[in-house]
C-alpha cells in the first residue's frame, strides 16, 4: 500500500509533539535528579545534626559527671544521676543515626551505656544509703575524665566537619570501606572516627549493681567450677543418657564458644528433631529443644509438672520447686527454682518443657542454674514478716508469703520477703521487700489465663 506523504504542517505538529514529550521526560529526569540531590542533602544535614547532638551531649555528660563527684545529698545526687542517664541516652540515640554508628563506634556506645547504667545504680544506692561511697565517687570521677577526653576528640572532629576538612560518608560508602574497598579522595569522618576509637580513653573498672558492671563480664559458671573438659564423645553420651536415648541417634552439628562453650547434637526422635547442647566443661546439658508437634493432650498441667519435677530429681537437680508455667500448643513449660531450706532461690532457674500427649520432656534450659547455683551463706532476716508487710500497699490484699532470693539488675542477689497479693480487681501482684533493710526491691504483675502466667 502506498504510504501517504505528510504535509509540512503535519510534520511540524509531529515534531512539536515529540519535542514536548522529550521535554517532559527530560524534565522528569531533572526533577528526579533534583529530588535525589535534595534527599542526599537532607541525609547529610540529618547526620551532621546527629553528630552535633552527639558532641553536645558528650560535653554535658562530662559536666554532669563532674558535678556528681561533689554532690553530698541524696536529692542532688539523684537529680544529677537522672541528668547523666538522660544525656547518655540522648547521645546513644544520636550515635544510632550515623551510618557507621553500630560498627565503628563500639567503644563509644559501650561507654555511654556504662555511664548511664552506673548513674542509675548510684541513684538507687543513694535513695537507700543516703550517700555514695568513696569508691563510687572515684568511679564518677573516672567516667568524667573519660567523657571529657572523648568530648574533646569528638568536638575536634566536628570542627573538621564544619570546615570541610572531613565529610560524613553515606551508608554505601561506609559499607564499601568497611568491606575493605578503598574510599579514595577526601578524608571521611568514618575513617577519622576510627582514630578516636583507637585512642579511646581508658575506662575505670566499675563494680556496681547493673548489667554493665565489670563483675558480670568476668563471671564463670559456678556449677562448672573445678570440672574437667569432656570430649565430644563424652558429651554425646551425656546427651543420650539425659533423655534415655541411644547414643547412636545423636550426631554433632555445632561446637559453640563463649561464656558456656558447648557441643550441639541432633537426633531424630518421635517424628521430630531433638537438638541438645552439652557444656564442654563438665559435660552438663545446657539446653534442649524438640521440633516435634504435640498431639491431643492426655495429661493435665499438674501431671506435667509432677513429671518435670521427677525428671529433674533423677538428673541431679534436687529440691526444685515450680513457680510459673506456660502452655504453648500442647507443650507445657514449667519454671523451677532451687530451694535452700525455706528460701526459694530464683537465680537458680531451670525450665522444663513436657509434651501433654506423651509426657516426654521435649525442652530443657539450665543456664541460670549452671551460672548461679551454689550452697549459699544466707543471712537471717533483720526485718520480720510483719514489719515487711507494713511496706506493702494498703490497696493490696496479701494472699501468701515466703522468703525468696532474687537477682538484681546487676546479677547480685538479695534476700527478700515475697508477698503474693491481689488488688481490688482480682489481679495478682508480687511485692518483694528487702529482708535486711525493709525497702521495696521489686514489684511484679502477673498476667494469668488458662495458658499460664506471664510475669511483668
Amino acid at each position: 500500500m502506498e504510504q501517504r506523504k505528510k504535509s509540512p504542517r503535519q510534520l511540524a505538529r509531529r515534531f512539536s509533539f515529540l519535542a514536548a514529550a522529550f521535554a517532559v521526560v527530560a524534565g522528569l529526569a531533572i526533577q528526579g535528579q533534583m529530588e535525589a540531590a535534595a534527599y542526599q542533602r537532607y541525609l547529610t544535614n540529618s547526620r551532621l545534626h546527629a553528630f552535633a547532638e552527639l558532641s553536645a551531649n558528650l560535653s554535658q555528660l562530662g559536666t554532669d559527671l563532674q558535678k556528681g563527684v561533689y554532690a553530698t545529698t541524696p536529692s542532688m545526687l539523684g537529680a544529677l544521676c537522672t541528668q547523666i542517664f538522660g544525656r547518655a541516652m540522648s547521645a546513644q540515640m544520636a550515635l544510632g543515626e550515623l551510618p557507621y554508628g553500630n560498627i565503628e563506634l563500639e567503644q563509644t556506645a559501650a561507654f555511654l551505656a556504662k555511664a548511664g547504667d552506673y548513674a542509675a545504680a548510684l541513684s538507687r544506692s543513694a535513695a537507700v544509703n543516703g550517700a555514695c561511697s568513696d569508691e563510687e565517687r572515684e568511679g564518677l570521677r573516672s567516667l568524667a575524665d573519660a567523657a571529657a577526653t572523648l568530648s574533646g576528640q569528638v568536638s575536634a572532629l566536628q570542627a573538621d566537619l564544619l570546615s570541610g576538612a572531613a565529610t560524613l560518608e553515606d551508608v554505601d560508602t561506609a559499607e564499601a570501606r568497611l568491606s575493605g574497598e578503598e574510599g579514595g579522595g577526601q578524608e571521611l569522618a568514618g575513617s577519622v572516627y576510627q582514630t578516636v576509637e583507637e585512642d579511646f580513653p581508658e575506662l575505670p573498672t566499675l563494680i556496681y549493681d547493673g548489667p554493665f558492671s565489670d563483675h558480670i563480664t568476668g563471671r564463670a559458671p559456678r556449677m562448672l567450677e573445678g570440672l574437667a573438659q569432656v570430649t565430644q564423645e563424652d558429651a554425646r553420651l551425656a546427651a543420650a543418657k539425659f533423655f534415655d536415648l541411644e547414643p547412636e541417634l545423636f550426631s554433632l552439628v555445632s561446637a559453640g564458644e563463649g561464656t558456656l562453650p558447648t557441643y550441639g547434637f541432633s537426633a531424630a526422635v518421635d517424628g521430630g528433631e531433638l537438638y541438645v547442647e552439652v557444656t564442654k566443661q563438665g559435660g552438663l546439658v545446657l539446653e534442649a529443644i524438640s521440633s516435634r508437634s504435640a498431639g491431643a493432650a492426655t495429661l493435665s498441667q499438674e501431671e506435667a509438672a509432677t513429671l518435670a519435677r521427677d525428671f529433674l530429681a533423677s538428673r541431679g537437680y534436687p529440691s526444685m520447686r515450680e513457680s510459673y508455667f506456660i502452655d504453648q500448643g500442647g507443650v507445657v513449660t514449667i519454671n523451677f527454682a532451687s530451694a535452700q531450706g525455706d528460701v526459694l532461690c530464683y537465680p537458680d532457674l531451670v525450665k522444663v518443657s513436657v509434651a501433654l500427649d506423651t509426657g516426654r520432656v521435649v525442652g530443657f534450659e539450665s543456664e541460670g542454674y549452671l551460672m548461679n547455683h551454689m550452697v549459699r551463706d544466707l543471712p537471717a532476716p533483720a526485718v520480720t514478716e510483719a514489719e515487711a508487710q507494713m511496706v506493702v500497699s494498703p490497696a493490696l490484699t496479701v494472699l501468701s508469703h515466703q522468703l525468696a532470693l532474687i537477682p538484681t539488675g546487676g546479677e547480685y542477689e538479695v534476700l527478700c520477703h515475697e508477698f503474693k497479693c491481689q488488688d481490688e480487681d482480682g489481679r495478682h501482684i508480687i511485692v518483694y521487700v528487702n529482708a535486711q533493710n525493709g525497702q521495696e526491691e521489686k514489684i511484679l504483675l502477673l498476667l494469668e489465663d488458662e495458658n499460664g502466667t506471664l510475669v511483668l
